[in-house]
């Protein structure tokens, strides 16, 4: 795929106009704060059901979850990051509907409108989706809680525009899909989830690394929220709390998989000629994915413990890869080449820590993935993947300031071993980083992110606004803007910059 014919300069220029803009609308608020910091609450019940923990099977609570030990100074969830309501303190907090006696029903949800223009050439509308979720939670008798959750998502811009093929339009216009969907009860110092639920291992903020569980809705990439891209896993999870530890098994029997639509979409993983013709778009299969059997489920357990303030963790998760690998398939000489993502087998192995040091919170994570297939331009490599092990790491250091200023500073990298990344049809590079500053003024609540990866990877420069003019509505203006080299896994997107407006509504 060639360079982006829209011009570097003026999307640079843009860039650097959202980005004056953002930290012009900071500075006040980071220079008023700069004298002393304060901590940012980690309120996991107001976050996103992702992130939701099995409630401890008995009274103390206080070492259900050693993360949130009392005084702790924990970073603010990775959603708002993607422009999620932050956790309200609780006088902040909309009053709760009564409960039913002996139920505890509750129901709750949001609306959700993103229309998106891809400005960089050639121009499309590219997105304009209304998100409609409905959860409800109850309570059967003291011991055994429920929820059931569903979304629609219905998008316009797939029924009448001509840009898209067809296969991709039928993908992408309409969506009915049930969301986490379980059943919580207790035995002893033990707690149980049955059902349809999203099971996060990682700490950082806004980058996929230990959460090795998670299947994700990759059709829009990483861009937007992570309660939207994250699919639930339909499994059977059991914890067990003792004092400052907490032991985590994993069975999921029937795996989701990354939805990566289909060939010609704007975020389609192998990077197409936009827009792109059908005869390019047929050398590119459906997905073969792995039999439903007991030998193919998912399985893992995660042990973590809270010694002198640093809080521990360790994993260790067998599966299918939710990322495909695109295979090369035979074909007769002189036949256009065609290739079928495949999902390998896999396992990792990883660990990941976290520590309150008064004026900034320390997170980190390793993750080491072992022999599995990557494609490659290697015209010799057989069916055109060549296996690779991995260790992944990312090292965050959150700094919260006064009046709601925050700075995330995160560093990673991803080695290969038995080969280098050369070969490799997608380039991480040798180095990657991120800045991500974020504040409130009055209902105003200014954020830029910027990720650049060094030696090939490509970048994402990301300035929003939210206007929060309501205690639960806020409309958003923001921008994504990739750079980099069409190998890059970022670069690989550099003719999809795009403006987009949200308007969201939670109740």
């Amino acid at each position: 795929m060639n360079e982006s014919p829209s011009s570097p300069r003026m999307r640079g220029s843009m860039g650097v106009a959202m980005l004056a803009a953002a930290f012009a609308l900071l500075a006040p608020a980071v220079i008023h704060a700069a004298d002393s910091a304060t901590a940012i609450r980690y309120d996991e019940a107001s976050s996103t059901p992702a992130q939701e923990s099995i409630p401890a099977p008995r009274s103390d609570t206080s070492a259900a979850s050693p993360a949130r030990a009392p005084g702790a100074l924990i970073a603010q969830s990775r959603e708002e990051l993607f422009g999620l309501p932050p956790a309200k303190p609780a006088a902040e907090q909309p009053a709760a509907p009564q409960p039913e006696p002996g139920r505890g029903f509750r129901l709750s949800g949001f609306y959700d409108f993103q229309p998106a223009y891809t400005y960089a050439q050639p121009t499309h509308w590219s997105r304009a989706v209304n998100r409609f979720q409905l959860e409800a939670t109850g309570k059967l008798g003291d011991q055994v809680k429920w929820k059931l959750g569903g979304r629609a998502d219905i998008d316009p811009v797939y029924y009448w525009s001509d840009w898209y093929l067809d296969p991709v339009k039928k993908d992408q216009r309409t969506d009915f899909f049930w969301r986490e969907n379980y059943v919580d009860f207790g035995a002893g110092d033990w707690a149980f989830r049955v059902g349809a639920q999203q099971i996060v291992w990682g700490e950082v903020v806004g980058l996929f690394f230990a959460d090795v569980v998670s299947a994700r809705d990759m059709r829009e990439f990483v861009l937007p929220s992570f309660d939207i891209i994250r699919i639930p896993q339909g499994a059977v999870r059991a914890e067990y709390f003792k004092n400052d530890s907490h032991l985590e098994l994993v069975w999921i029997p029937v795996p989701a998989f990354d939805n990566i639509g289909k060939p010609g979409s704007d975020f389609y993983p192998v990077p197409l000629a936009s827009p792109t013709p059908q005869a390019t778009a047929n050398q590119f299969l459906d997905p073969n994915r792995p039999a439903r059997t007991m030998r193919n489920s998912n399985y893992g357990l995660r042990a973590n413990t809270l010694v002198q303030g640093w809080d521990l963790a360790a994993f260790y998760y067998r599966s299918s890869s939710a990322q495909p690998t695109f295979y090369r398939l035979p074909t007769a000489a002189g036949q256009p080449l065609l290739f079928e993502p495949r999902y390998d087998r896999i396992w990792q192995a990883g660990g990941t820590l976290s520590k309150d040091f008064r004026d900034f919170v320390l997170k980190a994570e390793a993750i080491y993935t072992g022999p599995r297939n990557y494609s490659s331009t290697d015209p010799l490599a057989p069916r055109g993947v060549l296996e690779r092990r991995a260790l992944d790491w990312i090292l965050s250091v959150d700094i919260p300031f006064q009046n709601d200023v925050r700075l995330n500073l995160q560093g990673f990298q991803r080695v290969y071993f038995g080969g280098s990344e050369d070969p490799l049809v997608i380039k991480t590079g040798t180095f990657g980083a991120s800045v991500l500053l974020s504040g409130k003024i009055a209902q105003f609540e200014p954020q830029i992110l910027y990720i650049q990866t060094f030696g090939g990877g490509g970048g994402l420069i990301r300035p929003r606004v939210d206007w929060r003019f309501s205690q639960n509505t806020r409309l958003g203006l923001g921008v994504d803007i990739f750079t980099g080299p069409a190998d890059g896994f970022l670069g690989r997107y550099d003719n999809r910059d795009r403006i987009y407006s949200e308007l969201r509504h939670d109740f």
